[in-house]
């Protein structure tokens, strides 16, 4: 563990964390606050994915749609027009939008092994964003003089590690340089997130083995063939699937690499200093 007490962590001239856990329960919030401080340096996973690994993927994916319009087709032909991704910490739909869901291409779908293909790539994009984590940790201390760092992970990062692999190339990186911190959810946050992904369902990555049983089932139960899929209904029938496979990884990870904090606890941090409380108490009931 990369601070081995409190005393550790409270004394460390330069402090390091990366939050991990589903989304919904803290992390951008409590890494803006950080953020606004002026001492910690925010690096966003997602976005590092969204502009570094997939921006051409997506700009590729904006123009092609622009392609089927004869108007703007001929204005890209000639460089007339510049269309590109507006893709921020607060607005990651590029990213969203080009992931995509399965189905019905009517219903805005793609067939599904495009979407396959989306998800190979950002599992690639994923695991290299995250592997960036030490070249941003030096250019934010060396180049824009920031004495603390916070990693804001994706939520699907337990599905590219190997949390019980003491080996796993992605989580010693990571712990070589930063202290890992689980968000943990209760069954009363699952529900929440349940309820709030059912109201405004996004693109996820699954690994591909859980995605092609989950997509065999769902066709197998409703009775559909590919293209009568409700890709909205799809990824809600996934989800629920998805998040209980999720806390076990997570549990791992926090038990092998790092640390873990309440979600309840998270929503109270108001300040750097809470921040600070909050993670020597971890690493606390970690070491005691």
């Amino acid at each position: 563990m990369f601070y081995n007490s409190a005393d550790d962590w409270n004394n460390a001239a330069h402090k390091r964390v990366a939050l991990f856990g589903m989304s919904g329960l803290g992390k951008t919030h409590v890494a803006n606050i950080l953020r606004r401080d002026g001492h910690w340096f925010h690096y966003n996973v997602d976005y590092r994915i969204g502009t570094r690994y997939m921006g051409e993927f997506i700009v590729d994916n904006f123009k092609r749609e622009a392609m089927k319009n004869p108007f703007l087709a001929e204005l890209l032909r000639t460089d007339s027009i510049d269309i590109s991704s507006n893709i921020s910490f607060d607005n990651l739909a590029p990213l969203s939008t080009y992931l995509g869901k399965p189905g019905n291409p009517d219903l805005g779908g793609l067939a599904f092994e495009d979407y396959m293909h989306r998800q190979s790539q950002h599992r690639i994009a994923e695991i290299n964003a995250l592997s960036d984590t030490g070249h941003f940790i030096n250019r934010a201390q060396t180049l824009y003089k920031y004495d603390n760092f916070i990693c804001d992970t994706g939520g699907s990062i337990c599905e590219i590690v190997e949390p019980d692999n003491e080996n796993d190339p992605v989580l010693r990186h990571l712990s070589d340089n930063l202290l890992l911190v689980w968000i943990k959810g209760t069954e009363a946050h699952a529900d929440q997130l349940i309820a709030r992904f059912n109201a405004a369902p996004k693109p996820m990555y699954y690994p591909p083995e859980i995605m092609r049983d989950m997509w065999a089932s769902y066709l197998a139960e409703k009775g559909q063939s590919e293209d009568e899929v409700n890709p909205d209904d799809f990824i809600r029938w996934g989800y629920a699937e998805a998040l209980h496979h999720r806390q076990p990884r997570y549990a791992a990870m926090a038990e092998n690499w790092g640390v873990t904090v309440a979600a309840e606890d998270v929503a109270q941090v108001r300040t750097p200093a809470d921040f600070d409380n909050m993670i020597a108490d971890a690493i606390t009931n970690k070491t005691r």
